[in-house]
């Protein structure tokens, strides 16, 4: 589909025009400089046309760069809003046109693995860290595409970027919790550690506590972390409650609850279709064991599943 003339915008020097004006400038004020050496009283005019393309050139370059800049910023607004459709509207073509660009990729990248393509999210955000070394966003980004995609030993490469960040913490405790190659001791040893200071932060610890506990056999606690998990659901948005329902129904899983698991995943699947909560869930529901009739096996636990 053509997208609008304003989500198009390149960068500041990419444009035909702006490099042909700059260089006819300088091939008008060489010119001029030759003139006036023979003594030519058209080297004058000559070198306020080249000022002149210059200056226009510079003109296109402040335009471009101002309309490049805001294209990010509308797709940075649309994924904070939860606005997939919109910031992919926006990325798509720029994409698509500067593919190299960090900012871009960075930005592309952050969208996928909000929208549950975790494998080319990590890709482009691959592309962008050596420009982003330091951007938490990104790093945190970055390391929750390799838990989701069960590669710990990424997680934990991506991790040392910044070590320190709590949420970055949170994200590889996922990873050594739950992806491939991951340390559940270390997972444990690292959520037990940490307080979230907003809603979602201290909805994800609960989830991931849960996650250690069920893995350390006590079924008791796990559902007690759960239910502080969703106690903090009603400042959270669509895609968060999907999020931490994957990771509780992780933990039902864990705890050997696998109706309340299946239950617990196809919650998150349907409260926000096309993120990468619903994504997990829909992954990780189809490796439960296939569903039994009711009268032959019962719920492992009579406690209904987390909303």
């Amino acid at each position: 589909m053509e997208k609008p003339g304003v989500l198009r915008p390149s960068t500041p020097g990419g444009h035909r025009a702006i490099a042909a004006a700059w260089l006819a400038a300088v091939g008008v004020l060489l010119t001029a400089a030759a003139l006036y050496a023979l003594g030519s009283a058209v080297a004058a005019p000559l070198a306020a046309v080249a000022g002149l393309l210059f200056a226009s050139g510079l003109v296109g370059y402040a335009v471009r760069h101002a309309r490049f800049v805001g294209s990010l910023g509308q797709a940075e607004d649309a994924l904070a809003a939860g606005d997939h459709g919109a910031a992919r509207d926006i990325l798509a073509p720029l994409l698509e046109r500067f593919p190299g660009l960090p900012v871009v990729a960075r930005a592309s990248g952050r969208l996928l693995y909000a929208a549950g393509d975790p494998l080319s999210a990590a890709t482009l955000l691959e592309r962008a860290a050596p420009a982003f070394r330091r951007d938490r966003t990104l790093v945190v980004t970055l390391v929750a595409c390799y838990a989701a995609l069960n590669k710990a030993g990424d997680a934990r490469r991506a991790a040392a970027m910044l070590p320190d960040d709590l949420d970055v913490r949170l994200a590889l405790s996922w990873a050594e919790l739950v992806a491939l190659g991951g340390d559940g001791n270390r997972g444990a040893a690292l959520v037990a550690e940490l307080q979230g200071d907003t809603p979602p932060r201290a909805a994800m610890a609960a989830a991931l506590r849960a996650i250690a506990a069920a893995r350390a056999g006590d079924a008791d606690a796990a559902r007690g972390e759960l239910r502080a998990a969703e106690s903090g659901y009603g400042g959270l948005g669509d895609g968060e409650r999907a999020f931490l329902g994957y990771l509780g129904g992780v933990a039902l899983r864990e705890a050997g609850a696998i109706a309340d698991a299946r239950a617990t995943f196809n919650v998150a699947m349907e409260a926000a279709p096309g993120t990468i909560g619903e994504a997990l869930a829909r992954r990780e529901r189809s490796h439960l064991p296939e569903e039994v009739p009711a009268d032959q096996s019962g719920s492992s636990s009579g406690q209904s599943p987390p909303a």
